[in-house]
């Protein structure tokens, strides 16, 4: 099979060529309903590319011209080759303004940047364009609309990476706000804040990406980069710590050895058992050229705890075959049976285990999956990532049976990366959007006024 990779940032996107959709063949740009589907059409990309920033040159970077002497050659371009030598740069180069905007060096915990898997978004002068792939868009048909009750108390610069509710529809909002700044925020359900959590609470998470409420209302975390999940009690309180902050590695109990690699989403079973999705995916090559013996394995994962921290069992994913995952972004326990439903969201798939880890069945998509999330009527949402909807998928199937959604941009409806979302007791939908700091309502069409 021939791919077209175009890979990077937080819901990257993908295309096989020999998908129907794919912009490379000459394939149709729109379809009808279908068999229970709605209709489709390509949409655009204008809200991203307006948004995100391009560097104009590789060597304008204030304060990094002795790091890209010592460690960069003329063969390599100077942002890939600072992004992987991060942990190495002097401390005038990190504190650039410039290279903070470019490279985003500052704050990665020496997280490697992906240079080295085919799935690395390529520069423009290697053929990459990925702004340019055509979002697929469905028609909707369910009669959502739209509101913005909750304006973030930190402003709309930084991602509101994920959101969640408890049972009293209190509101949980994650931000991946700079260090000494609030990240973790809640608020009643009338939009009253309640809470303001910063670093000295949670410590600073280097990148902000998960968010679940368990049974008990507490609240769990994630932090991809710092390689932690974090469990928080309905006041505010820091509870659990899973994983080591700034240690990427495997988990071996046998040894005692407990890290986390890349922890994206958080998850539970009826009976409390506590699933970890794991694995950004394309970073895993750089993982494992690295020299440190408790960080080898370089594959997604899914590591399965008792509500007490005590550890069950764990999983892998690699690229090939049925039953495996290369990343597991969009993740999410069906409450009815305890399924597993895992994304893999560069290879536009949901991958479907039993509780214990037995592989069901793969289900294809046309969108990119940035998250997956169970409503509490046991629906199956996916949150399409750039493509800028929610759909509402055939849980057996994957088939798309309704879209909220205005597509890529900063619209009333419209999302910049939609991504984690979550439902309300009223059966309302609620979302952040990972590429700006703004909370949306999708109001469902029983409580329009």
């Amino acid at each position: 099979m021939k791919y077209r990779y175009l890979a990077g940032g937080a819901c990257a996107i993908l295309f096989t060529a020999t998908m129907a959709l794919s912009q490379t063949n000459g394939a149709a740009s729109s379809g009808p309903a279908a068999n229970g589907s709605p209709a489709w059409y390509l949409g655009e990309m204008q809200g991203m590319i307006q948004t995100r920033i391009q560097p104009t040159s590789d060597l304008g970077m204030a304060g990094c011209a002795d790091d890209i002497k010592k460690y960069c050659s003329r063969t390599t371009g100077a942002r890939y080759c600072l992004l992987q030598n991060a942990a190495k740069l002097s401390a005038q180069c990190r504190e650039s303004a410039s290279a903070q905007e470019t490279v985003s060096l500052k704050n990665t915990l020496g997280t490697p940047y992906c240079y080295k898997s085919p799935v690395c978004d390529p520069p423009k002068d290697r053929g990459g364009n990925r702004l340019g792939v055509k979002p697929v868009l469905w028609k909707q048909t369910m009669g959502y609309s739209f509101s913005y009750p909750i304006a973030s108390p930190e402003g709309e610069r930084y991602g509101m990476v994920a959101v969640a509710n408890d049972s009293k529809d209190n509101l949980w909002g994650l931000q991946r706000n700079p260090i000494g700044r609030p990240q973790l925020f809640k608020w009643d359900r009338n939009g009253k804040l309640l809470l303001s959590i910063g670093d000295n609470v949670i410590t600073h998470h280097a990148k902000a990406h998960g968010i679940a409420v368990d049974a008990q209302d507490n609240l769990w975390i994630t932090d991809a980069a710092g390689a932690t999940v974090k469990k928080i009690s309905p006041d505010g309180k820091l509870l659990m710590t899973v994983g080591v902050r700034g240690h990427r590695g495997d988990w071996d109990e046998a040894k005692g050895q407990r890290y986390l690699w890349e922890p994206l989403m958080v998850g539970f079973n009826a009976q409390g058992d506590v699933y970890i999705a794991q694995g950004h995916g394309h970073e895993s090559p750089n993982d494992t050229d690295s020299s440190d013996l408790t960080n080898n394995s370089g594959a997604a994962r899914i590591l399965r705890l008792d509500k007490n921290g005590k550890f069950i069992q764990q999983w892998w994913g690699n690229a090939v075959g049925q039953g495996k995952f290369v990343m597991a972004h969009g993740f999410a326990v069906d409450p009815r049976n305890g399924d597993v439903y895992i994304g893999d969201r560069e290879d536009y798939r949901v991958v479907v285990y039993t509780s214990d880890g037995k592989f069901l069945r793969t289900m294809q998509t046309r969108n990119l999956i940035c998250a997956l999330y169970f409503d509490k009527q046991g629906n199956l949402w996916l949150a399409s990532g750039w493509d800028g909807q929610f759909l509402k998928i055939n849980k057996q199937t994957g088939q798309v049976l309704g879209a909220i959604g205005n597509g890529n941009g900063t619209g009333e409806g419209q999302f910049l990366e939609a991504s984690y979302l979550t439902a309300d007791s009223q059966g309302n939908l609620w979302t952040g959007d990972t590429a700006r700091g703004r909370i949306t309502r999708m109001v469902a069409p029983q409580n329009h006024k």
